[in-house]
């Protein structure tokens, strides 16, 4: 379409592009758009004038997004018949981590139907707080879980969802008619273009495997848009590297770069990604089917304006449905302070509760990863909200501070070393 758009209109006088999107998943230059050289010699896409997500969020055109991230472990089969574990969210490689993945979002594990009725609760909170009409869509791989899905969600609602298929006649009329309507739940596949607007849409579900940073832009735009003042949007995902990455910097202005990767080493590499998540009855020369077991979630973190929060999953899934962003950066700040103040007090009564033990205690056992990267995240973020309070410097431009000065991704990415480097840093800011 790109060569067709460029011959139909290269003799206008005067052009209009517009997008929300600005950029590609692939190295072909988007029609009448300037690429100018950055600083590393690649072409670097150029807006005339640019106006994002942040730009918007304080205008109050679109809603602020939270982003709770589940957890959970998965177990699998390979096709030599060996039984592999892993955890969303700790590091692992890619092959293991797209595996564990695809394992959660299997409607017969535990996984989706524990965070398909945590998002209802959530729904349901925001139609008791405010949004009366608030609706959900679960945006599924392939039309066989989306199917499965819907079963699912009647299991826990009472009442079956609308099912739209891309594929489908009639698909558009069911788009429409879910959004004049006060229904609850919608499970679509591949029907999050830009194209698809359902207003009303406050409460979302990625349960799929796709990942660029296009798709996922897409998929979260159908949750942003603002009616009135005060409503907010609750968007539900696997806690993986690749998607905490892209909800981190979902108010980053993302450009098209031209010659280099269009996602950074240090996050994840594409080429083994779409190797990973390939389809079991489309193995590869190096790929093997395997059959998922099982899977179970828990929260992991929240993300909200870049922050990574942890705290109890009942904290938030009541939260109120009508917050301006401002409330919603407050609230969730106390509600991890009441939660770590929470942990402190039940340490201390045990402590004084259990009697000095007359020989050497025994060793603690040692930390998992998750527990480490959790207690680091908390540290953090306090340390980042006592500097906050020292400077009025906004949570998010102090986070950036310690990316820029130390390096690494975002928190929600970040790894042990590195998140202890930004503790020590900020430790050292006056």
């Amino acid at each position: 379409w790109g060569d067709a758009v460029k011959e139909a209109f290269d003799p206008a006088a005067r052009r209009l592009t517009l997008t929300g999107t600005p950029f590609r998943s692939d190295d072909n230059p988007i029609p009448f758009v300037d690429y100018l050289p950055d600083a590393e010699g690649a072409l670097r896409s150029r807006a005339d004038h640019a106006y994002g997500y942040a730009e918007a969020l304080a205008d109050g055109v679109v809603r602020p997004v939270v982003f709770l991230a589940y957890s959970g472990t998965s177990s699998w089969r390979t096709s030599a018949g060996e039984e592999m574990t892993a955890r969303l969210g700790e590091p692992m490689t890619a092959e293991h981590t797209a595996r564990a993945w695809r394992t959660a979002l299997d409607p017969g594990g535990e996984w989706i139907p524990a965070v398909l009725a945590a998002a209802d609760k959530r729904l349901t909170g925001h139609r008791a707080g405010g949004m009366p009409d608030a609706g959900g869509l679960v945006i599924a791989s392939d039309q066989t879980a989306a199917r499965a899905y819907a079963a699912i969600l009647e299991k826990i609602t009472g009442t079956a969802p609308s099912i739209v298929l891309s594929d489908e006649k009639g698909s558009s009329k069911r788009i429409a008619d879910f959004s004049a309507s006060d229904a609850r739940w919608m499970v679509a596949v591949r029907m999050v273009s830009e194209g698809v607007d359902v207003p009303r849409l406050a409460v979302g579900v990625y349960a799929t495997s796709a990942s660029t940073p296009l798709y996922f832009a897409q998929a979260i735009g159908r949750f942003v848009r603002s009616r009135r003042q005060g409503e907010t949007a609750s968007v539900f995902l696997p806690s993986v590297p690749v998607l905490l990455g892209l909800a981190s910097e979902l108010e980053a202005q993302r450009d098209h770069v031209l010659g280099k990767p269009h996602r950074a080493a240090e996050t994840w590499n594409d080429e083994e990604l779409a190797a990973a998540q390939r389809v079991e009855d489309e193995p590869g020369e190096d790929e093997k089917a395997f059959t998922a077991l099982h899977a179970d979630a828990e929260l992991d973190q929240l993300i909200y304006e870049g922050t990574s929060f942890s705290a109890d999953e009942e904290d938030y899934l009541g939260l109120p449905g009508l917050l301006d962003p401002d409330q919603v950066r407050t609230l969730l700040n106390q509600r991890q302070q009441d939660w770590m103040q929470r942990g402190q007090n039940r340490t201390g009564a045990q402590a004084r509760a259990t009697p000095a033990p007359p020989e050497p205690p025994v060793e603690r056992p040692q930390l998992s990863v998750r527990e480490q990267l959790n207690g680091l995240r908390k540290e953090l973020n306090t340390l980042v909200a006592m500097y906050h309070h020292r400077t009025n410097k906004p949570h998010g431009a102090i986070h950036n501070e310690l990316r820029k000065s130390c390096g690494g991704p975002v928190t929600a990415m970040a790894t042990i070393e590195q998140l202890e480097e930004r503790i020590a840093t900020l430790r050292s800011w006056r």
